[in-house]
């Protein structure tokens, strides 16, 4: 027996028997879609206008209320995570509201909030397995840097970092959106964390936050304060800027140090030709060393996703995790209200000016 019987019924008896709803959604919404492959986000990626879908078997239709901005959603659109994937495709990686309408075989209730990680969060609406949901307490922005940020920092620097108490971590833009988790989750090991960033906004925050050496680049030279203050190396790197940042961090990771890559956005907006630089140095500083340089990308660690969550907000909950969140309240246009408010939440990130996770919110 078919495990969603309903699909042998018309689609529009199937459409009204789902749907559950608590109150008449409308035909259309607005999503952004990718019409061409490209690093300047605003050009490639348009507003358009489409269908509300109908969530599937195992499926619910979400109502987002925020969205989130990250790096990767300008390598997303240039089409350097699936060289095969070819436009239109829709863009952004994760959102907030609530569950509108219910598919067969999906156990969650109209109404519930909730927060995702998929492919096409750019939109009003959104239909996502429900296996992918996280049920939340309620509809509050600052359970979304959780999804994407929060696990990042914390999966990546237990499953591939291997932080230990009494670890020396270097976190490069610490006070981004998953900088601010690699410092509280390494300080709630034990470690000794050294943080940089961009303004003395940045490094008042991060004091915040317990970071124990703030190291302003624009007025500090980042390999100077290393040399001088950390003589036999850091032991741990969360490297996401690339270029000279990830040559000085290289340069002065300790015998045995870990180098973990999630990202590289000094690259993200520079054109195809030449591609990415790697340090013709590289394969001997780390044979002097004993040291290994590790990737990490998010989706490769799903399994540990249930877990990682549960232990985020429940160190929120408990006030031991601050959740900062940037929604442009400061910026010359105000705050990021409605999808077209994407572009300038991205080149607001780009610009380095966020202090925490960057986030669009779509009215009710």
């Amino acid at each position: 027996m078919s495990k969603c019987p309903l699909k042998h019924l018309p689609s529009t008896v199937i459409k009204y028997i789902r749907l559950g709803l608590s109150s008449q959604l409308p035909r259309t919404m607005r999503k952004i879609t990718v019409t061409q492959l490209g690093t300047k986000f605003a050009e490639v990626a348009k507003l358009v206008e489409a269908a509300i879908p109908t969530p599937g078997c195992g499926e619910v239709l979400i109502k987002n209320r925020y969205v989130g901005i990250n790096a990767s959603d300008v390598n997303y659109a240039a089409g350097r995570y699936d060289p095969s994937q070819r436009p239109p495709f829709d863009a952004g990686f994760e959102g907030l509201g609530y569950v509108t309408a219910v598919g067969e075989k999906a156990n969650l209730k109209v109404g519930q909030p909730v927060v995702y990680l998929s492919n096409g969060a750019f939109a009003e609406y959104k239909t996502v397995a429900a296996k992918q949901v996280v049920p939340l307490p309620e509809v509050d922005p600052r359970y979304l840097p959780f999804m994407l940020s929060g696990l990042t920092a914390a999966i990546s620097l237990d499953k591939v970092g291997q932080i230990r108490k009494g670890d020396k971590v270097l976190i490069t833009a610490a006070a981004g959106g998953t900088g601010q988790f690699a410092v509280q989750w390494c300080k709630l090991t034990g470690c000794e964390v050294i943080g940089t960033c961009s303004s003395d906004d940045k490094v008042k925050f991060l004091k915040t936050i317990g970071c124990n050496r703030p190291i302003n680049y624009k007025k500090e030279n980042l390999e100077l304060v290393l040399k001088a203050e950390y003589p036999h190396g850091v032991d741990v790197v969360y490297e996401s800027i690339g270029g000279a940042v990830f040559e000085t961090c290289l340069n002065n990771l300790a015998v045995g140090g870990r180098l973990i890559v999630i990202g590289a956005i000094s690259g993200y907006t520079t054109s195809f030709t030449g591609g990415f630089k790697s340090s013709s140095m590289l394969p001997l500083k780390m044979l002097q060393l004993s040291a290994s340089l590790r990737g990490f990308f998010l989706m490769h660690y799903s399994k540990d996703f249930k877990e990682y969550m549960m232990r985020l907000i429940s160190l929120f909950k408990q006030g031991k995790l601050i959740s900062s969140i940037d929604m442009g309240e400061t910026t010359p246009g105000g705050a990021f209200v409605g999808l077209e408010r994407v572009y300038d939440a991205v080149e607001h990130m780009y610009s380095g000016q966020n202090i925490g996770k960057v986030i669009v919110e779509l009215p009710d």
